[in-house]
């Protein structure tokens, strides 16, 4: 009893003791009620939120920290619902499966977390890789290496020949006939497999590909590739495994199916049409643009020898739609998470999106909340980030100007903080 007493009085002195750390914030964005407010404390202790103050509260103790950002705009960290961290597009993309070992991938993967950690980005969903992606979400989680919290998909769900049908432009002798394992369906009851040998192999979530893509090798970007009967066996057996699904979705079809399966988002969404529209608000779907993706892809389409022959036409013809898409459906009133598709763009750019948001009519504030509050809620994490409030994670980003009144500022994070550890000041 002695011993467990000493042991709880060493534990209480310690917490005492422990350093906090005062940021004092010239501005600071208020991400539930959408407002901007003035001369602001937030106080940190490990990696929680223990005080939100009103003026410039100095420490106590002498081992306390101040971090001046009097001149800055404070908020939450952000989160992009659709990155790719184990690879970035380039002109060798397509020989790379050839020729790179995982842990080659791992190692650029590494790179690329902390160039989203540092463009502000505390918090991704890595929507389909090779499943290097689980192994880096648990090396971030554990300190080994610097990045965003991850909620990975591990490997996106396809059709055979579908979208991320992990053989397509193979030769007939390296192309086999790939399964639920390796993430292909062709069934309801492969459906069910594929989820759970996503589960087995560490996913958070589901990631499918409800239609045809613009950078696979195949000739179509927008024909549906799931029956509907697929989609609900893979929605169901998600939930039964505490997982969302989200759904790679340009054709309006694909996205119909999907929406009545009972995914959670629907990404990219390019020829959603206003019944489709209407459907998502229906069934409490999300829709994450990647506007950044689809500029990108339409630029390098136009450059000769960037992409496959087959890839080129559906660059140009999606790429440059999904900003004017993404405008109707904001104005439909379709609830709207952030996302960017970052790594068909260069990691680190994600903050060009808000730009693109607020040019198609989202006003400035309302960005701010898809990639904080919003996001939060799909997550299922609204008590945990997404606001600087007391008892919340200490995930706090700063930028030079108000983004209320120069969103482009969003592209240039100056501080970063993650779970009480400053990475960028």
């Amino acid at each position: 009893m002695k011993k467990l007493l000493l042991s709880f009085c060493l534990l209480f002195s310690f917490i005492l003791s422990a350093q906090n750390t005062y940021l004092h914030c010239g501005k600071l964005i208020d991400t539930k009620d959408g407002k901007v407010i003035t001369e602001m404390t937030v106080i940190v202790s490990g990696n929680k939120i223990t005080d939100v103050k009103s003026g410039y509260i100095n420490p106590k103790s002498k081992k306390d920290n101040i971090i001046d950002l009097k001149s800055k705009t404070v908020m939450p960290g952000l989160i992009d619902m659709h990155v790719h961290l184990e690879g970035q597009l380039n002109p060798k993309s397509y020989i790379e499966p050839f020729v790179l070992n995982d842990a080659d991938i791992a190692f650029d993967a590494q790179g690329f977390a902390k160039s989203t950690l540092l463009a502000g980005f505390t918090t991704v969903r890595d929507l389909g890789g090779s499943g290097v992606n689980v192994s880096l979400r648990n090396a971030i989680n554990q300190g080994k290496v610097d990045g965003p919290r991850i909620f990975t998909a591990e490997k996106s769900l396809a059709t055979t020949g579908g979208h991320a049908d992990p053989t397509n432009g193979f030769s007939k002798k390296l192309m086999g006939n790939p399964g639920p394992k390796e993430g292909v369906v062709n069934s309801v009851e492969d459906a069910r497999k594929a989820v759970r040998q996503r589960y087995k192999n560490g996913a958070d979530l589901i990631k499918i590909t409800a239609t045809g893509g613009v950078l696979s090798v195949a000739k179509s970007g927008q024909n549906p590739q799931f029956t509907i009967e697929e989609i609900k066996a893979i929605c169901e057996t998600a939930k039964d495994y505490g997982m969302h699904v989200a759904a790679h979705a340009h054709g309006d079809e694909g996205m119909q199916r999907a929406i009545i399966g009972g995914v959670k988002t629907i990404e990219h969404g390019t020829l959603m049409s206003e019944e489709t529209m209407e459907l998502m608000k229906k069934h409490d779907a999300y829709y994450v643009p990647t506007i950044t993706a689809g500029k990108s892809v339409a630029d390098k389409a136009k450059i000769k020898g960037y992409f496959p022959e087959i890839i080129v036409p559906k660059a140009l013809a999606i790429g440059p739609k999904i900003q004017s898409t993404f405008g109707k459906a904001y104005k439909k009133g379709v609830s709207i998470a952030f996302g960017t598709d970052a790594g068909v763009y260069d990691h680190g750019d994600n903050g060009k999106e808000f730009g693109y948001m607020v040019e198609a009519g989202m006003p400035a504030i309302e960005t701010i909340q898809s990639a904080t509050i919003t996001n939060a809620k799909v997550l299922e994490m609204s008590t945990e980030i997404g606001q600087i409030k007391i008892g919340f994670i200490a995930d706090i980003v700063a930028t030079d100007e108000d983004p209320t009144k120069n969103i482009n500022t969003m592209e240039n994070i100056v501080f970063v903080m993650k779970e009480g550890k400053v990475y960028k000041n």
